[in-house]
């Protein structure tokens, strides 16, 4: 007998249904962790359940504040686990920064886990992402750093917030001494270890596999990844690492602070700030007393330094032992890093006046710096004066970084530049190119989250292939894939650099050169940073 067409529709719904359930319940709503259990909600689309808010380390207040992150306390019955928690507490440091959760606060060690619906338990990648601001902002809840969409990719996804400025990265020589390893300072980067190391114990349950991490970041959070590549807490916790725009062999180009010089200019910051450098004074002030002078115009930053523990020396020194994590890497940064703050300036880009300046900064190379930024023209002299303001920012670092692996990392290692210029926004015109932080929401692909975005097919394509480069690195520690266009690996046979545009290549690496002129001059030890009394 022939079904009637409204009674066959209504139960291939029906089917459509049940099948979507038995799906999505593979993962289910609540999950146990070793702290509790928790429940999420499942994304608009039914592709991905989202975890917000989850705590992965006590909070760190009160004797806690400056000390390595504490065990969360365990909690009985189920944990609603369906916003952000708190960011930590920062200055202001990028204007599109735009926060999606409670506001600030020093109880803030919480991370977020993104996972496909249909999982199978403890056999998906896990993303693990650590946000930019220069150490010193930034946060989990920005819209652009949403990973339920890069999750569409088969891939579970993780991010945390992590202390900064003041509170993740203040040196003491009593908080040495209080330090069973003789160190302090570097918390924000140990916070993010112990996330790491919450993932490690947890992930299973969520879908992901424990065994295969990637850590992925940009710059400052890409600085962090190439930190815990290094670093011998966290490098055997790590089978991949994506770095965009930042690298930390060069940090400072090899000003690396240590512990004891950290310590005399911290407490003489922490004086000047307060009226005091006493631990326990300090440990006394309200939040808003610390913030307050840290908020004002000039004020001290408070960064990461070999403190002997999470760094038992330079990262530097690390790589030319090839201690760091012999594990593939793929990184690089965009085309036009600073171009809107250096088209954007009063300064007049002729080409004397370029030239002049790079006898000031190169007083005994100039010649050469001038053969390998050419100025010949006014436009020339402003694409080599936004060229070498990138270079000096980000792209040496991280080239530094590249090289550095390739050298002793023992392991696949792949280059790419961000080349798409920007299609303009409520924060950027056009004219700054592929500018610093621009690549994000390609990566996370979550375009429509920038406001104002006047986004073009193009944008939406490379996207696309980008998040699958990404994911099939973190599948297999190689970006390649069906329909992608070919990347080859970064390496003395072939210095190729896969140039992601409208149309993405692979390309030999023009700039070469550049960088391997900027090391000869910053790669050499520098002179130790001037302490006051």
């Amino acid at each position: 007998m022939i079904m009637p067409t409204s009674r066959r529709a209504l139960l291939q719904a029906a089917a459509l249904l049940l099948s979507t359930t038995v799906t999505f319940a593979q993962i289910s709503l609540q999950v146990s962790t070793d702290k509790g259990t928790v429940e999420g909600t499942a994304t608009t689309d039914g592709k991905v359940v989202a975890f917000k808010g989850i705590p992965y380390a006590a909070p760190p207040v009160g004797d806690l504040r400056w000390a390595p992150p504490a065990p969360a306390e365990s909690w009985t019955g189920v944990r609603p686990a369906k916003g952000f928690g708190y960011h930590c507490e920062q200055t202001s440091v990028f204007r599109d920064m735009m926060f999606h959760d409670p506001g600030a606060s020093e109880d803030c060690l919480t991370l977020n886990v993104w996972t496909p619906a249909n999982g199978t338990k403890g056999k998906l990648p896990v993303m693990v992402w650590i946000y930019g601001g220069g150490l010193q902002g930034g946060a989990t809840s920005e819209g652009r750093q949403d990973g339920q969409f890069l999750a569409h990719k088969n891939v579970v996804v993780v991010s945390m917030n992590y202390r900064l400025g003041i509170f993740g990265f203040f040196v003491h020589p009593e908080l040495t001494a209080e330090s069973s390893h003789h160190a302090s300072g570097n918390y924000g980067l140990m916070d993010q270890n112990a996330a790491i190391q919450w993932v490690k114990r947890n992930i299973a349950a969520f879908g992901g596999d424990p065994d295969n991490i990637t850590l992925f970041g940009e710059s400052a959070g890409s600085f962090s990844v190439n930190f815990h590549v290094a670093s011998p807490m966290t490098r055997d916790l790590i089978k991949h690492a994506i770095g965009e725009s930042g690298g930390a062999v060069a940090s400072a180009r090899g000003r690396d602070m240590t512990r004891e010089q950290a310590e005399k200019v911290d407490t003489a910051a922490a004086l000047s700030l307060y009226g005091t450098s006493k631990l326990s004074d300090l440990r006394a002030l309200s939040t808003e007393d610390i913030m307050r002078p840290i908020l004002a115009p000039g004020a001290p930053h408070f960064t990461a330094v070999v403190d002997g523990w999470f760094l038992p020396k330079s990262v530097a020194d690390i790589y030319a032992a090839g201690e760091e994590a012999h594990i593939p890497v793929l990184a690089g940064w965009n085309a036009d890093e600073v171009r809107g703050g250096i088209t954007g300036s009063l300064n007049t880009f002729t080409s004397a006046g370029f030239a002049s300046q790079a006898q000031i900064e190169f007083p005994t190379r100039s010649d050469d710096f001038l053969k390998l930024y050419p100025h010949s023209t006014e436009s020339e002299a402003l694409r080599s004066a936004t060229d070498y303001a990138g270079d000096k920012f980000i792209a040496y670092g991280t080239w530094k970084w590249l090289e550095s692996q390739v050298a002793t990392g023992q392991a696949p290692v792949y280059h790419y530049l961000f080349a798409l210029p920007n299609p303009g926004d409520r924060f950027h015109t056009p004219a700054a190119g592929a500018y610093h932080s621009d690549d994000i929401e390609y990566v996370f692909g979550s375009l429509d989250s920038r406001p104002e975005a006047l986004w073009r097919p193009e944008d939406r394509k490379l996207s696309n292939e980008i998040q699958s480069y990404w994911t099939n690195f973190a599948k297999t520690g190689d970006p390649n894939g069906p329909g992608l266009p070919k990347w080859p690996k970064y390496g003395p046979t072939e210095w190729q650099t896969m140039h992601l545009d409208q149309t993405s290549a692979a390309k030999p690496d023009s700039h070469r050169e550049r960088y391997l002129f900027l090391d000869s001059i910053w790669g050499k030890p520098a002179p130790p940073p001037t302490v006051v009394p």
